[in-house]
């Protein structure tokens, strides 16, 4: 399988990792969010030292996942996975699956030892009204998809 990188994009978080902000990826359908999230940023954080066991990748599109769904069995889920004071690295896919999705990433907010990264693509989530559900405090990379420089 050929991987094209996105250097722009996976600089784009990296520069944002632990800025106390929830990372917000948005973009069309079928651009690479979840690529570039689940792959991508997944495979740095792994090159530098970080245990699998300290990233937290869920898929909400994932029919196996249907219960984290509901925001509350999310919340305990996350929490559950959250077993010492490193740093844990929350990635969720197509959040906008779960009811009251900003209550639950609110929640990380205050927790110095989790930082968040979703992705997301319907109309609510691709609206710039989804920065201020997160009260200031959302950082969104806008995704495109791939132009011809990247395939060269």
């Amino acid at each position: 399988m050929i991987s094209i990188k996105r250097d722009l994009y996976l600089n784009k978080l990296v520069t944002a990792n632990h800025n106390g902000m929830i990372k917000v990826i948005t973009g069309l359908r079928r651009c690479g969010k979840s690529f570039l999230l689940f792959n991508l940023f997944a495979d740095f954080l792994k090159q530098e030292g970080i245990d699998d066991k300290h990233i937290i990748q869920i898929d909400l599109e994932d029919r196996g996942n249907k219960n984290l769904r509901n925001p509350d069995e999310l919340l305990s889920y996350i929490d559950a996975s959250i077993g010492d004071e490193k740093m844990y690295y929350v990635l969720l896919d197509e959040v906008q699956m779960v009811s009251d999705f900003e209550d639950v990433l609110n929640s990380y907010l205050n927790i110095k030892n989790v930082d968040v990264y979703v992705t997301g693509s319907n109309a609510k989530f691709l609206s710039k009204d989804v920065i201020t559900e997160f009260r200031g405090r959302g950082y969104e990379i806008y995704i495109l998809p791939l132009y011809f420089k990247e395939l060269f």
